[in-house]
């Protein structure tokens, strides 16, 4: 049957994209090409500007054009990639199933202990983010990042998640033990967690985390195998990074609940600083505060 003659087809636009717009971006998307009157109304700004958040932040200039002659096309552009906000230090984005604001917090955008010591830290040029330089790990035995961002910033009644973004030189040392550890904040609430820089793959070699890894819960007696070969025990629940489709490393901080209509602040840390071990050849371009997909 055509789809012009179905009796929905026959609808007002303005009915079509009343019950889209309470749909989903990919519902929208699929609707668009079912038929002429549905993608009038799925391609409306009536439907978009549902999708599009309430209040987003002011952007760096020069980030997006001058005009964009639709909502749809500002959510696809946000939704594409990272723009700036106005210090630079941070970037912005949509996710593309829900709409939600996403963040990254540059390097400089966090407080690293001893960050502008150069004996301890460097910075180093970045050609494969939107930020213009990471921190390079060159020698600490106090290993200890934070971040901060204010909740109002993110979307509400979205679970998030928070990674570090980084990689590791090839004469990375004292990454894999002891383990970090990870504490994410809301409010009066905390929860941390144990978490470890190298991965473990079944053939032993830690240099590199394969393209299909996932974050893997150790058993009790699992082992993960140092540089130089000593296997070094973990105990269990101890996070593990996976590649991104970027190049780059992420490792999971810890993940909360953004309440509607809550005031307040999202703080982030990362530290091992009881054992006394030197570490060196850690990469931080930034850590992200992204939507936890489930599953």
């Amino acid at each position: 049957m055509d789809a012009d003659a179905c009796e929905i087809a026959r609808l007002p636009e303005e009915l079509l994209s009343a019950a889209l717009a309470r749909t989903s971006t990919r519902d929208a998307c699929r609707a668009a090409g079912a038929s002429p009157a549905f993608r009038a109304a799925a391609d409306s700004d009536a439907v978009w500007a549902c999708f599009l958040p309430r209040a987003l932040p002011p952007l760096a200039d020069g980030e997006l054009p001058d005009a964009l002659p639709r909502k749809k096309d500002l959510f696809l552009r946000l939704s594409d990639r990272p723009v700036l906000l106005p210090d630079k230090r941070v970037s912005m984005w949509l996710d593309r199933e829900t709409g939600a604001k996403c963040y990254m917090l540059s390097a400089r955008g966090l407080t690293i202990i001893w960050g502008d010591t150069p004996q301890y830290w460097s910075w180093i040029p970045l050609t494969d983010s939107r930020f213009s330089e990471a921190a390079q790990l060159r020698d600490v035995c106090w290993f200890e990042i934070r971040g901060k961002i204010q909740s109002k910033m993110l979307s509400e009644d979205t679970i998030y998640a928070a990674y570090i973004v980084f990689k590791l030189d090839e004469h990375s040392i004292g990454l894999d033990y002891p383990t970090q550890e990870a504490t994410v904040s809301v409010g009066e609430t905390s929860l941390a967690c144990k978490v470890c820089f190298h991965g473990y793959d079944d053939d032993g070699d830690d240099g590199g985390v394969p393209e299909n890894y996932r974050p893997i819960m150790f058993p009790p007696q699992q082992r993960i195998r140092r540089r130089n070969g000593r296997p070094v025990p973990h105990g269990e629940n101890v996070g593990q990074p996976q590649k991104r489709a970027d190049g780059w490393m992420e490792l999971e901080l810890g993940e909360f609940f953004n309440e509607g209509g809550e005031d307040g602040e999202v703080s982030f840390s990362l530290m091992e600083v009881k054992g006394g071990h030197w570490k060196s050849g850690l990469i931080v371009q930034g850590i992200e505060i992204r939507r936890k997909k489930s599953g």
